[in-house]
């Protein structure tokens, strides 16, 4: 008897005629063949693209393509080892170790002893720990290889510096809604049939594949398994039938950093429009809703401060109100601080200050605060002349003695310079009012 797993003639399925092979996804019978092929790259690969020119002296030197899923970066990176004459390899670092990475280099040097290069594409290759990237220096220098790496993370974060000095790093975009469309024409053409979809849901399906190519076509294709002869979805249907795909966001990572950014200077701008969108997006992709309640809370402190001392309030009654009713009514709360913020008058007077502040306390040394205005709780330290000479403020006409309080070492500092901009212009009111008070009780 033969043993389990092991066939000794046809399959079933063959004999029954039944086995057959999988069709190939629509994305990778539209992967594009020439390089004038790829769509929405070019400031690339267009007349005057970085490639373009490369490609005109048919070398290549060493690079990290950089930018998100979907956007052609394996495909450039296989249609350029095409041009050049390279031999093409291709690893990930996820599956990757040390050892095949040794394999790969002892191969590449037997191929350039032959006269044939090789261009080595990594994909992932922010995965690989620093040990590993530093693997690839020698054999970038000799010549053994031309790397081309492939991450959509920061390569200024994920890549360490002495591989970077030797790659160039080309950005690859999300493709708009231009290039977008070219690849749903295309992929209209393969089939032989329009995508059943009306002008919206068109238009939306393209919003779904959110800058990636890879993910229209996918898309694309379910529409077509799932409409019956002579059916046209509506924005509607369409979400029915192949449900949203999460957006491109990495809590921990570039996505996280990018948005809670864009945030904040729309606040900081006070567009309360723009704020919201990214509040919006934030939210849809998952973001902890307290994290950004306590963005929203430091935009308060740092950027309005006292041109409106109530938006500080509003923004940590927003955090509490999120604690209370959780999500989604939270949201709604977080969402009118962002709103408030970004319609209050804007100061960093007060954050300035305090960095002043803090500075000169840093460089200043231990300076002792004058005797006037130190507590003489002992007898020795009356004697010693603590206290002596202080003016309670409440007994001087309009309640302000005009007093050094600064260090005697210390010139007096201005370390506030209120705006004339929101509650801001009160207090810029009073200041000049004391100092007006101060000068004359000197005798200046």
């Amino acid at each position: 008897m033969a043993a389990r797993g092991t066939q000794s003639g046809p399959s079933l399925f063959a004999a029954a005629g039944l086995e057959r092979d999988a069709p190939r996804p629509l994305a990778d019978r539209l992967r594009p063949q020439k390089l004038e092929e790829v769509v929405g790259q070019d400031h690339l690969l267009g007349p005057d693209g970085v490639l373009t020119r490369m490609l005109s002296t048919r070398s290549l030197g060493s690079m990290v393509f950089w930018g998100p899923p979907g956007t052609g970066k394996t495909t450039v990176a296989r249609l350029l080892a095409k041009a050049t004459d390279l031999h093409f390899e291709q690893i990930s670092a996820i599956f990757t170790g040390v050892a095949d990475l040794k394999k790969v280099f002892e191969e590449a040097r037997r191929r350039r002893e032959l006269g044939q290069g090789t261009l080595l594409f990594v994909d992932e290759v922010h995965r690989f720990n620093r040990a590993q990237q530093d693997s690839f220096l020698p054999v970038m220098e000799d010549g053994t290889i031309v790397l081309v790496g492939a991450t959509t993370e920061n390569p200024s974060f994920e890549l360490n510096a002495a591989l970077l000095s030797r790659a160039r790093v080309l950005v690859f975009k999300s493709l708009g809604p231009d290039a977008v469309e070219k690849l749903l024409e295309r992929a209209e053409h393969t089939e032989g049939k329009p995508l059943p979809l009306d002008d919206n849901a068109r238009l939306m399906l393209a919003g779904m594949a959110d800058g990636d190519g890879r993910a229209s076509l996918t898309l694309a294709e379910e529409v077509w398994r799932a409409a019956r002869p002579g059916e046209v979805f509506d924005s509607a249907k369409l979400q029915e039938i192949v449900q949203r795909r999460a957006p491109i966001y990495d809590k921990s990572q570039d996505g996280h950093y990018n948005l809670i950014s864009a945030l904040h200077k729309s606040v900081r701008g006070s567009d309360p429009d723009a704020a919201l969108y990214y509040l919006a997006r934030m939210f849809d992709a998952g973001e902890p809703p307290l994290y950004i309640a306590r963005r929203v809370v430091r935009m308060a402190i740092e950027d309005i401060g006292l041109a409106d001392p109530q938006a500080m309030v509003i923004a940590n009654a927003a955090k509490e109100v999120f604690d209370f009713l959780g999500s989604p009514e939270g949201e709604l709360a977080i969402a009118q601080a962002v709103i408030y913020c970004a319609t209050a008058p804007k100061s960093n007077a007060g954050y300035k200050a305090y960095g002043a502040a803090r500075q000169v306390a840093k460089t200043a040394g231990s300076l002792v605060p004058p005797k006037h205005i130190l507590n003489a709780p002992t007898n020795l330290m009356k004697e010693e002349g603590y206290g002596r000479g202080y003016a309670y403020d409440h007994d001087a006409e309009d309640a302000f003695s005009g007093q050094n309080y600064f260090p005697d070492a210390l010139p007096r500092q201005q370390f506030y310079n209120p705006p004339e901009r929101g509650f801001e212009r009160e207090i810029k009111k009073r200041l000049d009012y004391w100092a007006k008070l101060r000068r004359e009780k000197s005798g200046e």
